[in-house]
Parts: structure tokens; sequence; C-alpha cells
């Protein structure tokens, strides 16, 4: 098995970095409104504007608070998938993790390569409700909820499926892509009617990947082929 991409780290960190600095300005801008106020030296309605013009940096640290916690919890569910395949997938099989594409629909937060064909993973750490009806989704108490994970896995099958016909080496070899969607949070209520592509929870993954015999038994050294090849279409 072996890794790449750092991309939902980057945002973890960059996001409360930006938080933290947020809320470094806002309590910058609050002493100095104070300090006006003590010595006099602005007018009340200044330093009531200013008290107002400081309340923006506040509002940046909870935007980034909560894009923080949003990357946070999609890396959790990422590393998840990460350590589960690398412990029970034997070394058949590569792990490419947490790729952007330069011709892609997206992020593509796991594939793996194998003797059957290649796998393209969705990861979602999702609680609670969730319905998914064809390719739309709900998520309980979320009323504008617009995602589909199954129109990205798709997406992002497409892209993959792109790279191996755009190579002559590869497009002979007739490679199965199959993308599937994944919940990693063991508190998640899943309410499936036909959905388009295979859902499935974590620790049903690994033997769901491993039972799966394709037509084409693919080796060693064409998966290196196939993983350099994605590899080299990263943006």
């Amino acid at each position: 098995m072996a890794g790449s991409g750092n991309y939902l780290r980057n945002q973890v960190r960059k996001n409360l970095a930006k938080a933290a600095l947020s809320l470094f300005v806002f309590f910058l801008a609050l002493f100095i409104v104070a300090l006006s106020f003590l010595f006099n030296l602005a007018s009340i309605f200044l330093d009531l504007v200013g008290l107002l013009v400081s309340l923006a940096p506040l509002g940046a640290f909870y935007y980034y608070l909560h894009n923080y916690h949003v990357y946070n919890g999609g890396w959790a569910g990422e590393k998840q998938v990460t350590k589960l395949l690398e412990c029970r997938l034997s070394d058949d099989y590569l792990l490419l993790n947490d790729l952007h594409l330069r011709r892609g629909a997206g992020d593509i937060d796991h594939i793996v390569l194998g003797p059957s064909g290649v796998y393209v993973l969705e990861t979602k750490n999702w609680r609670g409700d969730i319905t998914c009806q064809g390719d739309e989704w709900q998520r309980a108490g979320r009323s504008n909820f617009k995602g589909s994970p199954s129109l990205q896995v798709k997406r992002n099958v497409a892209s993959i499926e792109r790279v191996i016909d755009s190579s002559t080496s590869l497009k002979p070899l007739g490679i199965s892509v199959e993308g599937i969607v994944v919940f990693t949070n063991k508190h998640a209520t899943l309410h499936l009617n036909n959905p388009t592509v295979l859902i499935i929870r974590l620790p049903q993954l690994p033997d769901h990947i491993a039972a799966v015999k394709g037509s084409n038994i693919y080796t060693q050294q064409q998966l290196e082929t196939i993983a350099k090849e994605i590899l080299r279409q990263k943006g």
C-alpha cells in the first residue's frame, strides 16, 4: 500500500491559522477602541464606529472556525479509511489518497488499485439521519442541503477513466473503475432507496474490495503504471 496527498490537512491548518489571526485582530481592535474611549482620543460616534468595525474580524473568526471543523471532520474520516485499508488489504493493492487532478471534477478522497481493478472512494464522516434517493441526498436538519456524494464519486470515476483512456499503454487493458461512497461515522443512520453507486460503511469496505473478482487480473507492475499515470495528472 502507498499513500499521497495532503489537501485536507493543509486546509485544516490554514483555516485554524486564519481563525486564530482573526481572533487576534478582533481583540487588538477592541483594545484600541477601549483605549480611545478611556482617553477621549475620539468622539463617541467614532468609538461606536470603531467598535462595529472591530466586529468584522470576529465574524471572520467564526467563518474560519466553521471551515476548520468541516475540513477536520473530513480529514478524520479519510484517516480512518487510510488506516483500515492499510491494515486489512494486502500488498497486492496500492492506495492513493487526497488527489486533485488538473482536469478532474473535484478532489478525490482515495483511489484503491488492486488485481481486480480501480476503486474510487468518496468518504463522508457525516452523522445523523441521511437519505439517498437515486442521486438526491438529504441530511436531517439541513433544508438547503444540495450535495450529492454519489454524483461526486461518479464525476471522479469519469476523471480516472479519462486518464486511463488517454494512455496508449493503459487503454487496451480494459481497466474497470468502480465508484464507492464510504461512510465512516458510526452515528450515521442511512436510508437508501435505489442508489446509483455502492454506498457502504467503512468496516465493510476492505472485504468488499478483496472479494471482487474482475474479468481481468492486473499485475503489480500494471497497477504501478496506472498509479504513476494518475499521479502525473495531479493539479
